[in-house]
């Protein structure tokens, strides 16, 4: 006999919950808070968006806290875009927080981030435009009712906020269906000899990478209709602690893993690695090093060691152990089995090994790495 499945609905029963579900007490007590001026369409004013993003304690109390660690700036001009006629294109390498930031922008404005077109190497001019449902079409001609909008053109009719992932994976020819959108915030529709026009409000936020493979480069036509902004890696071996700390207990308690104790001491040894594999330098400035073909995002570091939460949790004594992330590191350094293997033994022994406080990370990369 089949088991009924129930479709878990409320917040604390979602694995991963939207930004405006797992935060919605801060962006109602900043919206009872906010009495600056907001755009047409807006939930909070800019000054408050931003407040969300970067924290902050309220009039009243009330702590925010930070979903993005980083310039202040960046999020201010990234803010201040999207209050303009003008498109944002969030760029950055695999791991910068772009889809984060995307979605908790969304949220804070418009009040959901649903709106979403995930790019990819298949996605067709439809999913930016508008499809058709077929036994519709084909039953009655075109017509409003057989017509299915895209993400973009529902928020031009709400005056909302449409996101888009990963713009240079799509096709060239697809990614051209924007030039209208964005300029003149209109839509044909020239089956139904009509158009929609974007009500006050509308925008998209896009981001894009230029690291991967398959990469698509935007024309010079679209780029113009974006400001770009930039999200940099962190900036220090504190900055990025932080973020993964975080994110790793919000994803603890999401994951309803078990408290695990003690974990402040790996976290900090990851990022050391990461930081230290990216820039090709140890953090003393003495020795180079090879850097691996992976990004070694801080993404992935919160990956890692959320996975070395689960094994210790489940499988150790409570205690987060080098044993714990060894495997994980492993696996997010060597991307390309070659050149990869090299890097990760030249730096096992030339740094890792001479670190006495290493000592047990060492022996655990070690026998992972047989």
């Amino acid at each position: 006999m089949a088991q009924e499945v129930t479709i878990a609905q409320e917040p604390d029963a979602l694995l991963r919950p939207h930004a405006e579900q797992a935060f919605a007490d801060e962006l109602k007590a900043l919206a009872a808070a906010d009495d600056r001026p907001r755009p047409p369409s807006w939930n909070l004013s800019p000054w408050a968006v931003v407040t969300y993003l970067l924290g902050g304690t309220l009039s009243d109390g009330t702590v925010i806290t930070p979903k993005y660690v980083g310039p202040r700036r960046i999020m201010e001009v990234a803010v201040a875009t999207l209050a303009t006629d003008r498109a944002l294109l969030l760029i950055g390498v695999p791991g910068t927080a772009k889809t984060w930031v995307s979605e908790h922008l969304s949220a804070a404005i418009a009040g959901h981030s649903t709106l979403l077109v995930q790019g990819t190497s298949g996605t067709a001019e439809e999913a930016i435009r508008y499809g058709w449902n077929y036994a519709r079409l084909l039953a009655e001609g075109p017509s409003e009712a057989a017509l299915v909008p895209s993400p973009i053109m529902t928020a031009m009719r709400a005056g909302s906020i449409a996101r888009l992932e990963e713009l240079t994976r799509i096709p060239s020819d697809v990614q051209d269906a924007l030039i209208t959108v964005l300029s003149e915030k209109t839509l044909p529709v020239p089956e139904l000899g009509t158009e929609v026009q974007a009500a006050k409000g509308f925008n998209v936020i896009a981001t894009a990478n230029d690291r991967d493979r398959g990469v698509n480069e935007l024309s010079s036509a679209l780029r113009r209709r974006f400001n770009t902004v930039v999200l940099p890696l962190p900036a220090g071996e504190d900055e990025e602690v932080s973020i993964v700390t975080r994110r790793v207990e919000q994803l603890g308690v999401a994951l309803e893993l078990p408290a695990v104790p003690a974990a402040a001491e790996e976290i900090r040894r990851v990022v050391r690695v990461f930081r230290e594999l990216r820039s090709g330098m140890t953090e003393d400035g003495r020795t180079k090093l090879k850097s691996p073909t992976g990004t070694l995002s801080t993404a992935e570091a919160i990956s890692v060691i959320t996975n070395g939460l689960a094994l210790a949790a489940h499988f150790g004594d409570g205690v987060l152990r080098p044993a714990d992330i060894a495997g994980a590191v492993l696996g997010a350094v060597i991307k390309d089995p070659v050149a990869d293997q090299v890097v990760w033994t030249e730096y096992l022994e030339a740094v890792v090994r001479q670190r006495a406080d290493w000592a047990d990370f060492y022996r655990a990369c070690r026998e992972v790495h047989q």
